[in-house]
């Protein structure tokens, strides 16, 4: 068995170290999520932490884990008999990201219950992480009907299982930590308020800090035995910590005072609804037995709202996470009087600082810094704003009008095109490949129907054979990648109507979000395109991009589609089952190089004739108008709307499928 890294060996990262501990203390917090970037001992820290928890007493021989002391009533394997149970380490359970319903939550013998009336249970991981820890690495890239389960077992601390009216419930009580990388796409918010806290990791920007991280993972990965043994006093110090303080967490006095600091901060912050409450009132509650106390102090509290508050406070998703800590201060210095216990008199104490864990080195780092605007290239004298203007602000976003890809799909699970999926209606039935998870029954009892005279059925059930097992097939919904390609050139450069285009995108990138898209953004101005953002599920990192874009110089329609369509090939390649759609942001101007407008059209055709569903904004402005963007649109084969159709709410009318009125693509000029 590999030898863990210490839990208090981990250099830095108090936020992250501190609300593991609390967690441990009390699982009643609700889980931690955890969010940096790569390479900053997310997982090490996690997986640490187990090695910390005091061991459990389970009854022998159950799956469930239940408690010899109270063992659940309706475990599938009992009832149990009152004995001695045995100890063992608490578990720490890992959900892998392509993990499916039925290794999550367990599966039902569907051919032993239609045939026998047997409920034979499979357990899931949901009941080998009872009483331990489940741990989810990338749980932003998990499929949201897993997270729904997850959150919903974590919250109910048991887990349901139904399948064709037989059920099997089981307790279901653990500590859930979740890791991401916010890169690689966010959470939506309303699962982003189920975990209890959220801490923020970056990698240390000291150098001091830095050296000893690559001193102690250099010694751990040469002797890991001798490594944890050098820290196993700490270990040690830490497992008892945590065990007393559960121990005192029950006659920990949580004040008016202080409630009433909680229901302020809340109230000042504007959460939605009590949840964020009963943690910040549960973590201050955790932090003051962490330190030895029986009072929770204002400090408490403060540290309690920086690790509960963040994630339940953003108003939109491309808002940064985070907490005023001035106007935290403001508040909760106003309702300072009303504390009970506030004036600790050793805050320096046992019972000082909140709890948090001593760092062992310097600060944590500062985050990166925002991108810089890329340097311009020179205009095209003769077109009015030609020259290269500074990025302008995004007008206010709206609500879009759905743009959905034609057909049907097998991609991820999302929100935006046709799919067939393993959640959604029921569509038909098929013979199951490998194990079967989703039983057709009325498709399977006309399957074994014909045969019950041959196979000697004298009872009055159907005798069952594997071969009749039918499977449903289901249509649900896919996310896709939506690749933004924008025009940038001087024509587009007037601030006001770059604002509104802006503005126009920033609400396609919203509905993306909300439909768990992957987005791609390329620009062209000047003498070429560029790949502004690469294919990503970070939502987010395009808005920012979209947001520091220059305007000014020629426009290179051609150059612009046709670095699009590299990116589309080279993306086939990467993540073949995830259809695109190509949404081109343009007044459908050609300028620059030798028959721009002939060579724009043998661009657009290329998408034509690769049946790449595409809509074209038109951005053209102005009493006179070219027609030059529908013009494109008709080549792309593709939708034609203007930036007041693009709004839900506008009377003009939308196709769903954007290719609906698709043009055989014209023969080349």
């Amino acid at each position: 068995m590999t030898t863990p890294f210490p839990f208090t060996a981990v250099v830095g990262q108090d936020d992250l170290r501190l609300a593991l501990l609390l967690n441990a203390v009390s699982p009643a917090v609700g889980g931690v999520l955890v969010r940096g970037e790569k390479g900053t001992a997310k997982s090490t820290a996690v997986r640490a932490l187990s090695a910390l928890l005091p061991e459990v007493a389970v009854v022998p021989g159950c799956r469930f884990s239940c408690d010899p002391a109270a063992p659940d009533p309706a475990c599938p394997d009992g009832p149990h008999e009152p004995e001695g149970g045995v100890r063992r380490p608490a578990r720490m359970v890992e959900l892998p990201v392509g993990a499916s319903e039925d290794r999550l939550v367990g599966a039902l013998d569907i051919e032993r219950a239609l045939a026998e009336g047997v409920k034979a249970f499979e357990p899931g991981l949901l009941a080998d992480a009872h009483r331990g820890i489940l741990y989810v690495d990338e749980v932003n890239l998990l499929h949201d009907h897993l997270v729904d389960l997850l959150l919903d077992a974590a919250a109910m601390g048991a887990s349901y299982v139904e399948r064709e009216g037989v059920s099997v419930r089981h307790a279901a009580r653990f500590l859930l930590v979740g890791t991401m990388n916010p890169e690689e796409g966010e959470l939506r918010p309303q699962l982003l308020d189920r975990f209890g806290l959220t801490v923020e990791v970056a990698a240390s920007r000291e150098p001091d800090q830095r050296v000893e991280v690559v001193r102690r993972r250099l010694a751990y990965d040469d002797d890991p035995a001798g490594f944890a043994a050098r820290w196993a006093d700490e270990e040690a110090a830490v497992r008892h910590r945590i065990v007393a303080a559960r121990e005192l967490l029950p006659g920990v006095r949580l004040g008016d005072g202080a409630l009433r600091q909680i229901a302020a901060t809340c109230a000042a912050f504007e959460v939605d609804g009590m949840r964020a409450d009963i943690v910040m009132a549960r973590t201050a509650t955790a932090l003051a037995a962490w330190a030895g106390r029986t009072d929770v102090l204002a400090e408490d509290v403060r540290q309690a709202a920086l690790l509960a508050l963040p994630h339940r406070r953003r108003r939109n998703p491309f808002d940064a996470p985070g907490l005023d800590e001035d106007k935290l201060d403001e508040t909760l210095e106003q309702f300072s009087g009303e504390n009970d216990g506030e004036d600790d008199p050793d805050p320096d104490g046992p019972g000082g600082g909140g709890g948090r864990p001593q760092p062992d080195s310097g600060p944590r780092g500062d985050g990166d810094t925002a991108a810089r605007p890329e340097a311009g290239e020179d205009g095209q004298p003769q077109a009015s704003g030609a020259q290269e203007q500074s990025a302008v602000r995004a007008a206010e976003p709206f609500r879009t009008k759905v743009l959905s890809v034609p057909g049907i799909g097998e991609g991820a699970a999302g929100r935006r095109s046709r799919a067939r999926t393993e959640h959604g209606r029921t569509t038909g039935a098929r013979r199951p490949r490998g194990t079967l998870t989703k039983l057709h029954l009325a498709a399977t009892v006309q399957a074994a129907a014909p045969h019950q005279r041959v196979r000697g059925r004298s009872g009055p059930g159907l005798v069952i054979r594997r071969d009749d097992l039918r499977q449903a097939t289901r249509e649900g919904r896919e996310g896709n990648l939506v690749l933004f390609v924008v025009d940038a050139s001087g024509s587009m450069a007037a601030r006001q109507r770059m604002g509104a285009v802006k503005g126009a995108v920033l609400s396609l990138l919203l509905d993306a979000y909300q439909r768990r898209d992957k987005v791609g953004l390329v620009t062209f101005r000047g003498s070429g395109a560029d790949v502004a953002l690469p294919p990503t599920s970070s939502v987010d990192a395009a808005a920012v991009r979209l947001e520091s874009l220059p305007t000014g110089g020629r426009t290179p329609l051609a150059a612009g589609l046709l670095k699009a369509h590299e990116v589309l090939r080279v993306e086939r390649l990467r993540d073949p089952a995830r259809r695109a759609l190509v949404v081109v942001v343009t007044d459908g101007r050609a300028t620059g190089g030798p028959e721009p407008v002939a060579l724009a059209g043998r661009a657009a055709r290329l998408f034509a004739a690769d049946q790449v569903a595409c809509v074209v904004v038109d951005c053209e402005s102005g009493p006179v108008r070219l027609g030059l963007a529908g013009q494109l649109a008709g080549e792309l084969g593709a939708a034609a709307v203007t930036l007041d159709e693009l709004r839900a709410d506008s009377i003009a009318g939308l196709v769903r499928d954007v290719q609906g009125t698709q043009r055989a693509p014209r023969r080349a000029a």
